[in-house]
Parts: structure tokens; C-alpha cells; sequence
């Protein structure tokens, strides 16, 4: 189910915040409510964890994971990644990069499976994101924009793209990346889909400027409808035991 929140007055819950299959990260703020909307909705599932990267609290645009694990820019500091490293499961690995593009969130998009990454990336931070979060990488832009992660959104589900993008290239990427993909916005009418929302196989969080249409459409293309992590456990479970039957 997908459910609005603010951080501060802002709608842009993607820059404070990152969501995985596997755990959360909230931005440390001067307010609880925020923290909150996500410990009420995640915490039975996965563990939510307050942090900042390089003292500051854009947490979301700044670092980019999946189930597997989790890549910090170089600007974070030791103290910051001992604590992701402790508060994280142990199958989490934890990686910092030395990268010219820091703005890790705005760089890269992933799943558990398929990673898009800025067309100017590091040779050596490709090989990384693949080593750390174990998906195949890919360059990328959409509708023109390198900034992949800023204007998409992908789960193991389906795929939130920016509204621009022209039918010929929502079918090259969702055959890229195997999901089903739509083009729309999130915060009546904003484009930055990846400041705007974040969203793992079972749950979204996004600004609430977001309209209730804006709101279907993501329920609708994430499959949230009657998502919960053990229906999906079940799923898979089903499906693994077709393929080996």
C-alpha cells in the first residue's frame, strides 16, 4: 500500500529517506513523525534506521542499495559507517565509493536483479555495483535525462519512469529490465520521481502533495494492491517450486 508522509514540511521523502527489500534509512530530523510513518509501517518486516551521510540529512540521494546491500558516497564518514554497518543484518555488505559522482540516489537506479547507471559512472564504480549489490549494470538515460535515479523508480514489481518518456524507450528499458514499466509523476505533478517516492516490493512512502490518481497508478505498476511480504515469500516459494517440478 502506498502512503503519504512529509519530512519538514517537504514533499520530497526521496531525498530524506531509502527503502529496500531489506531495511530502511531515515534521515535524522528535528521531528519523529517521519521516522514514525515508516517504523509503524515497516518494522515488524525490516529493520529502520535513523542515520546521516557526511553530517547531512539528504540520506536518499546520496546512497543507493537492495537486499543485498548498500553503497555510501566517500564523503561518509567512518563513525557513519560503522553505524550502518552495526545497525544493518550481517548479510547486508556495506560498501563506500570513491566516485566523481557522489549523489549516488541520483546516478543509479536498482532492484534486486538490474542496476541503471549515469552514462559518465567510473568504470570501477560499475564493477562495484555489481560486485556489492549482485545485478547486472547497465548505462542508461530516460527521456534524455542521465540522472537515472532522480526520474525512476524500479522494484522487482514494475517501474515509475519519468512522464516524458516516449513509448519506444519505456519498451526498450522494461525489456532491459524484465518489469513492467508506466511513465506518470508523484506530488501533483512532479517529475522527480526518485525525490518524490520511494518503494520496495510491498510498500511506498511519497510526498502528500501526491493525488489519489498519482497514488493508484503507483499501487497499480508496484503491484501494492495486496502486497505483504509474506504473500510475496509465498509467491516465490510457488514459483521456484513450478521451475524445479
Amino acid at each position: 500500500m502506498a502512503v503519504r508522509t512529509q519530512f519538514e514540511n517537504s514533499n520530497e521523502v526521496g531525498v530524506f529517506s531509502t527503502l529496500t527489500n531489506a531495511y530502511a534509512l531515515c534521515a535524522i530530523g528535528g521531528s519523529e513523525n517521519f521516522y514514525s510513518v515508516f517504523e509503524q509501517e515497516l518494522a515488524d518486516h525490516i529493520p529502520v534506521i535513523h542515520t546521516s551521510i557526511a553530517g547531512c540529512r539528504f540520506v536518499g540521494r546520496v546512497t543507493v542499495g537492495n537486499r543485498r546491500g548498500l553503497l555510501v558516497p566517500s564523503t561518509c564518514t567512518d563513525a557513519e559507517l560503522m553505524h550502518l554497518r552495526n545497525a544493518l543484518p550481517d548479510s547486508i555488505v556495506v560498501q563506500r565509493i570513491e566516485e566523481r559522482l557522489s549523489a549516488l540516489g541520483n546516478c543509479i537506479v536498482t532492484n534486486d536483479h538490474v542496476a541503471l547507471v549515469h552514462t559518465d559512472i567510473d568504470r570501477e564504480t560499475e564493477d562495484i555495483i555489481g560486485d556489492v549489490l549482485g545485478v547486472e549494470v547497465f548505462r542508461q538515460n530516460i527521456a534524455g535525462n542521465a540522472l537515472v535515479g532522480s526520474y525512476c523508480k524500479i522494484t522487482n514489481q514494475g517501474g515509475l519512469v519519468h512522464p516524458r518518456t516516449t513509448v519506444e524507450d519505456l519498451e526498450e528499458l522494461s525489456s532491459l529490465l524484465q518489469i513492467p514499466l508506466v511513465a506518470g509523476t508523484v506530488n501533483r505533478g512532479s517529475d522527480v520521481i526518485g525525490a518524490g517516492l520511494v518503494v520496495n516490493d510491498w510498500c511506498a512512502f511519497c510526498g502528500l502533495d501526491t493525488t489519489s490518481t498519482e497514488i493508484s497508478v503507483v499501487e497499480g505498476i508496484f503491484k501494492l494492491q495486496d502486497a505483504n511480504p509474506s504473500k510475496i515469500v509465498q509467491d516465490m516459494r510457488a514459483s521456484l517450486i513450478d521451475t524445479l517440478t
